[in-house]
């Protein structure tokens, strides 16, 4: 798809967070065994349940925007996964292996959070109301999820780690 116009960006960048949503979708499981921390994983288990509504909701953007719903290749969020895969693979201490786990599920969060910021920027821009509260939504929920990891990094796992 060549890109000409704002309305153009838009949906590219739409279909690179698609892409990205479903495979951190595709991730957690995988995350949730790994997780030694009780409270780590039912972090990576909330975040899993909220990810599947904001692939629902982005499917909701693609409809407003009358385009198919389907993914672009997302080279940022395949090399965060990939850093997180060997994190998994590659740290032997459990707690260790939780604080490392949790600082990629940060780095994962920052991106969505800056993304759905942009997004939301440009479908202002675009007078798209309803994608705006879609993602909107979105955007709110990466950033609680970015403040829970953080306030368990420092009063458990970061600790537990050290």
């Amino acid at each position: 798809m060549a890109v000409k116009t704002m309305n153009d960006l838009f949906v590219h960048t739409l279909k690179d967070i698609y892409y990205a949503e479903k495979l951190i979708y595709r991730s957690l499981p995988k995350m949730i065994r790994e997780a030694s921390s009780p409270e780590l994983k039912q972090a990576f288990e909330k975040h899993r349940e909220e990810t599947e509504g904001q692939i629902e909701r982005l499917e909701q953007v693609f409809e407003l925007c009358d385009v198919a719903a389907r993914g672009v290749r997302c080279d940022a969020m395949d090399g965060i996964i990939a850093e997180a895969k060997d994190i998994m693979e590659e740290v032997e201490d459990d707690e260790v292996r939780d604080a490392g786990m949790l600082a990629a599920a940060q780095t994962v969060e920052h991106y969505e959070i800056s993304r759905y910021g942009t997004m939301i920027a440009w479908a202002q821009q675009l007078g798209m109301k309803d994608a705006v509260k879609l993602l909107q939504q979105t955007l709110d929920e990466e950033k609680k999820t970015d403040k829970l990891l953080s306030e368990l990094a420092v009063a458990n796992v970061n600790k537990t780690a050290a």
